[in-house]
């Protein structure tokens, strides 16, 4: 079975295109391209779909000849997926903490300058002192489990 590179060179071949050409049609260094044809650097996950697209064949030919370059693009799949869920605990955890701090800003107003402003009244109790602590928990939480499974 054909590694990755020998099959970026052959494909690149039959076609009768240089490193330089290969590498204008896909907007990348000709020394990037010579990198992967000798092994010494893999293409992300968008630069193999768009060698799939220009030597009409499948991902899976270009993936499965070569065992390393799969490991390298599940640790980019999984790199890119990884901000999107940590962005989204984040802002959780940051809305815990505004709530939070808008909630002691009220009461210090309330205690040393008299005013009487309600918070979320009608909502019970537990929701309005509570609702902070447990945004931040779960944003905490969730940020967290991602560090420890994407690392």
């Amino acid at each position: 079975m054909m590694n990755f590179s020998d099959r970026l060179k052959r494909e690149r071949e039959k076609k009768g295109w240089s490193q330089a050409e290969l590498a204008d049609k896909i907007h990348v260094s000709r020394q990037s391209v010579s990198k992967w044809e000798t092994g010494k650097n893999y293409p992300n996950i968008e630069i193999i779909i768009d060698l799939s697209d220009l030597f009409g064949i499948t991902i899976d030919e270009l993936l499965r000849s070569d065992e390393e370059l799969k490991e390298k693009v599940i640790q980019d799949s999984k790199q890119l997926a990884y901000p999107k869920w940590k962005d989204l605990f984040d802002s959780i955890f940051l809305l815990g903490v505004f709530l939070l701090v808008f909630k002691i800003i009220i009461l210090a107003l309330n205690h040393f300058f008299g005013t009487n402003i309600l918070i979320l009244e009608g909502l019970p109790k537990v929701v309005t002192n509570f609702l902070p602590l447990i945004l931040m928990v779960i944003g905490g939480i969730g940020s967290d489990q991602l560090k420890n499974k994407y690392i």
